[in-house]
């Protein structure tokens, strides 16, 4: 079991796979009490999810699929999912959503980008109470820099796809966050949210260690 090697339930991509083996996938694990974590997932994996929907847990903005609810650990950071535009809220939502399926406690702040910086600013004590921070933004990418330069946590950004023209489908924002003035921010592929939420949850799995450790 994935789990038991590293501490992440099983999870697949639906996007691109035959819906009719991932809705196979689906009912082995439901039926097992298992949590499985499908991403991305299409209309024709959802048509063949239908039949046993009902018994799963369907997040439409974020495109998940699980057979679980979460269990959320209290005694874990806070993740903060921060995201640039409204067109960024597909990949922000997925960090959140994969972030609570992984047990960790999460709150968003959403629409906060660099046109707009009254509005991060107004979020500067919720983002301060947070423990790790995850910064979703597409165009310029410029957002996790800024977060950067003013949050001692661990920031992890995510470039999305959003853009036109020079923005190359999200190569813009991947560079600029690569190229980030703050230092300390890790930077994940474009649109990948699932992978930050998995990071996000690594950081504060191997955080409750060292507590437990440092008890003994």
């Amino acid at each position: 079991m994935r789990e038991a090697r590293t501490g992440i339930p099983e999870a697949i991509l639906a996007e691109g796979k035959d819906p009719l083996a991932v809705a196979e996938i689906f009912e082995r694990y439901a039926r097992a009490g298992d949590q499985l974590i499908a991403t991305r997932v299409t209309e024709p994996v959802l048509a063949a999810l239908r039949p046993q929907l009902e018994g799963l847990q369907h997040y439409k903005v974020a495109r998940i699929v699980s057979t679980l609810p979460p269990k959320i650990d209290e005694d874990r950071a806070t993740v903060c999912v921060i995201s640039a535009g409204a067109l960024d809220r597909p990949v922000a939502e997925e960090v959140a959503v994969t972030s609570r399926l992984l047990g960790n406690p999460t709150r968003e702040i959403f629409d906060v980008g660099v046109a707009g910086l009254n509005r991060l600013v107004v979020e500067l004590g919720t983002i301060e109470k947070s423990g790790i921070l995850v910064v979703v933004a597409g165009m310029d990418g410029a957002l996790p820099s800024v977060i950067g330069g003013m949050a001692s946590q661990p920031v992890i950004a995510v470039p999305t796809s959003v853009g036109y023209g020079t923005s190359f489908k999200g190569v813009a924002a991947l560079l600029t966050m690569l190229n980030a003035c703050s230092p300390g921010t890790g930077v994940m592929n474009i649109d990948n949210g699932f992978g930050a939420a998995v990071l996000a949850t690594k950081i504060n799995q191997f955080g409750q260690r060292v507590s437990a450790g440092a008890r003994e």
